[in-house]
């Protein structure tokens, strides 16, 4: 079964309400967007023209929230045979290697979503193809916050971007930058995470990474109902 602790210091509690709110937020608005939808087409043959545009990047947004979550909850599986034949100290540092490997993998996922995401926010990329040695240099000629969705309509209340960011022009549809700027945050918050869960090896305070039983689970919950009977 999955378990965690609940964070000591504020930056982690404010990471952790930031995730469950916006889990929940985000798995309401689509449940709603989606009920809405069904209701106008089945009851007024018509429907919201932007609705399967939202809920699916409120669904990517869910996916980058979730995997951060879930490093944070011990979720994701792990396979754990060959190191539970080691003692307590073998075993932690196989566990601080381990996170090691995934903390230089989100920083480098952290990087490629940055670069992505600067591009259409007329944002510098990195420089470096594994690590960032700096910043490019900005030319006029590789600004892309033109881009826009195909549906989502511009609202009114961020007219005051247009602007800063896209010299006064009217956007019809929201910039991409906008859905697009989770891809940084998710792989940031990933990275934070992988952070907090090595740190929890090093200091002791778990012997691995993230392994989660989920078939030995099953099988206890299933010999503990049949016990009952």
């Amino acid at each position: 079964m999955s378990h965690h602790t609940e964070p000591k210091s504020a930056l982690g509690r404010l990471v952790n309400e930031v995730e469950e709110t916006a889990i929940a937020i985000i798995l309401g608005l689509m449940t709603l967007i989606t009920f809405i939808n069904v209701v106008l087409r089945y009851g007024f043959n018509t429907g919201l023209i932007w609705g399967l545009e939202m809920t699916s990047f409120l669904f990517a947004w869910l996916v980058l929230f979730g995997m951060s979550y879930a490093v944070k909850v011990t979720a994701h599986l792990g396979v754990d045979a060959v190191i539970n034949l080691f003692d307590l100290r073998i075993r932690r540092v196989l566990g601080v290697i381990a996170g090691l490997l995934c903390i230089a993998y989100a920083f480098l996922l952290f990087k490629g979503a940055w670069d992505y995401w600067a591009n259409f926010a007329n944002l510098p990329q990195t420089d470096g193809r594994w690590f960032p040695l700096g910043f490019e240099e900005m030319k006029r000629s590789s600004y892309r916050s033109w881009y826009e969705v195909i549906d989502i309509p511009m609202p009114d209340w961020l007219r005051w971007i247009e602007p800063m960011i896209n010299e006064g022009e009217a956007y019809e549809k929201i910039p991409r930058f906008i859905p697009y700027a989770m891809l940084p945050f998710g792989a940031g918050l990933l990275l934070f995470r992988f952070v907090q869960a090595t740190w929890r090896v090093l200091t002791g305070e778990s012997e691995s990474l993230i392994v989660s039983h989920e078939a030995e689970d099953a099988v206890e919950d299933v010999r503990s109902l049949n016990a009952e009977e």
